[in-house]
């Protein structure tokens, strides 16, 4: 990225930016000045035809000023010295009577976890449409009861610069892309969907091969039959076996938000004030990755210039520590991980997941089926909704099957999963040995936020949850 993309662009002079930059933190704790140019396409197909195609641009700036506990902030899309002079005023008042010590500026990181590349221009507008119209064409030939395909294309790049009291400069470039499938099958006027999605932090050129796109379509329809024959799901408290890759999504909501720092700072999660105890059964060992290369959830630097990390959350069943952004940790005594994040420039920086998961065990997933007698087989989730204070939770169930005697027996309908996060993590009696991360699909939603992450775990066996279903 050209170093002075938001100068050249706009006009602004850098020597002016920084000097109301380091006006407007005088006194502060911490703070800084965000840029960011986002330009992003989608293109969806539905009934047989193109149904959409976008493009939008972006760009603005927030300026943060953090003293103590309290933060101003102010942000526009207007990109000039005067609209930054006046976001200046504004935050300059929660540092009034303020006489704090500026906070460390972030280390800096040669590491480079995606290429420095614009995705929109991996591939032409006609092979994005060829794609759509090829996905739709193979899916209805694969099986005479498929109705309905719907699918979509969707990247985007952001260009980042942060800029703080002092001079320090951090800047990234981030590509993002998402292919999606959706099908729905009937048979005797019985109607069932599957999907498949995956993305992540690149061009388009892995989703537009006949290998990748054929592969996500054979697998939404696998689903959607394998529902055509699903039976009503039992209800009751069960033992319970998870699937490896996606089903993570319960171990992030149910868990991961609780080990956010904002949460434990203020003492409103389940696992506040826990740290060095035990919260989860021997051989549980979550962690939150920011640094794997070309993920989804994973960044080069957070939205602070805090390079990101893999944070150990829990080890061996022990609480070990939190996500943290740098007011949080500044505040709990603790290191920042690199987990400061924000939806765009218009949103104030929170400590939120990149890519967590949890590690393997020694266990096949054959030995895990095997040693259940009576229970669920639950390998694809929907929503759920989860409470932080108590990590109270219910998932639904998109794809699951009834285990007897060791055997997987007939797929289910409408289960739902009904538990506690913290107490589910001591229910985990076998943990598999074929950890898998997701397909690239995760958005995470906190105070009105959405930024990508991903998900991950092997094969687990829980004892005791309540499973919620239709059987009458």
């Amino acid at each position: 990225m050209a170093a002075d993309l938001f100068f050249a662009r706009t006009g602004m002079d850098r020597g002016c930016v920084q000097t109301k930059i380091d006006e407007a933190l005088k006194g502060a704790d911490d703070g800084e000045l965000f840029l960011e140019y986002c330009q992003s396409e989608s293109f969806s197909f539905d009934d047989g035809r193109l149904k959409a195609a976008n493009f939008d641009t972006t760009q603005g700036f927030g300026l943060r000023s953090v003293c103590g506990e309290a933060t101003g902030y102010a942000h526009a899309n207007e990109l000039s010295e005067e609209a930054i002079d006046r976001a200046a005023k504004t935050v300059r008042a929660v540092a009034a009577g303020h006489s704090g010590v500026a906070s460390a500026a972030p280390t800096r990181t040669n590491v480079k976890l995606y290429p420095d590349l614009d995705p929109l221009q991996t591939a032409i507008f006609e092979k994005k449409v060829k794609l759509l119209e090829d996905m739709n064409a193979y899916a209805r030939s694969k099986d005479a009861r498929v109705r309905q395909v719907s699918c979509s294309l969707t990247g985007e790049w952001q260009s980042i610069e942060i800029i703080r009291a002092g001079g320090e400069t951090y800047r990234d470039v981030r590509p993002l892309v998402r292919l999606y499938v959706g099908v729905v099958v009937e048979e005797n006027g019985r109607q069932e969907s599957g999907s498949f999605g995956g993305g992540g932090r690149g061009g388009y050129e892995t989703y537009l091969t006949t290998e990748y796109w054929q592969g996500a379509i054979d697998e939404a329809l696998r689903q959607a039959l394998v529902n055509l024959g699903s039976v009503p799901a039992p209800a009751g408290e069960m033992t319970v076996v998870l699937g490896p890759g996606w089903p993570g999504i319960l171990l992030h909501e149910a868990i991961g938000h609780g080990l956010e720092g904002d949460f434990n700072r203020k003492k409103t999660s389940a696992f506040s004030g826990l740290l060095g105890e035990r919260v989860a059964a021997k051989g549980v060992t979550v962690v939150d990755d920011g640094t794997i290369g070309g993920r989804r959830g994973s960044l080069t630097i957070d939205d602070e210039g805090t390079p990101t990390s893999r944070t150990v959350l829990i080890e061996d069943g022990i609480l070990k520590g939190y996500m943290q952004d740098r007011q949080n940790a500044r505040l709990m005594g603790m290191k920042p991980t690199g987990n400061g994040r924000r939806e765009s420039f218009a949103s104030p920086v929170m400590p939120r997941m990149t890519n967590t998961f949890m590690l393997a065990g020694d266990k096949t997933r054959e030995e895990i089926l095997a040693s259940v007698k009576r229970g669920v087989y639950a390998t694809n989730f929907g929503g759920g909704q989860v409470d932080i204070t108590n990590g109270k939770f219910v998932f639904s169930c998109t794809e699951a099957y009834l285990v007897e005697d060791g055997k997987v027996g007939a797929p289910i309908k409408g289960a739902t999963l009904i538990g506690n996060g913290p107490d589910a993590l001591t229910r985990v009696a076998m943990i598999g040995n074929d950890m898998q991360l997701d397909s690239g699909i995760g958005t995470c939603g906190k105070n009105g936020q959405s930024v990508p992450v991903g998900v991950g775990q092997p094969t687990l066996r829980m004892d005791g949850l309540t499973v919620g279903g239709t059987a009458a």
